[in-house]
């Protein structure tokens, strides 16, 4: 299975991203420290990453699946390239990869 459930944006202050889509749209805000904060609305969640260590160039789009190895078979198997080796992070696993069209993405899989 596979399904894209969370868009993970670059921000100057996670907080206040998190602040603003509590106020403006009533959504429910977790935050994680300091630096990232998710935001659960209808549909996949928004993450909102404030350390420019870890911030992508763009959003990122984070695909959930079951097996996170099988996962990392198949997209290097069709021509994409590992660029983030799988971590742990609150709730899962994932790693980070770029499309032969140069874009980059994440998969993901819970604990």
């Amino acid at each position: 299975m596979y399904e894209v459930d969370f868009v993970e944006f670059p921000s100057t202050s996670a907080a206040a991203s998190g602040e603003f889509f509590e106020r403006a749209f009533g959504w429910a805000v977790t935050p994680y420290g300091p630096d990232y904060t998710d935001v659960r609305a209808t549909g996949p969640t928004f993450g909102f990453q404030a350390d420019q260590a870890q911030q992508t160039r763009a959003p990122l789009v984070t695909i959930r699946t079951d097996d996170l190895a099988e996962a990392r078979t198949a997209v290097e198997a069709a021509g994409g390239v590992v660029t983030t080796e799988p971590f742990a992070f609150p709730g899962g696993r994932r790693f980070h990869f770029r499309e032969p069209g140069g874009s980059e993405l994440a998969v993901w899989c819970p604990e």
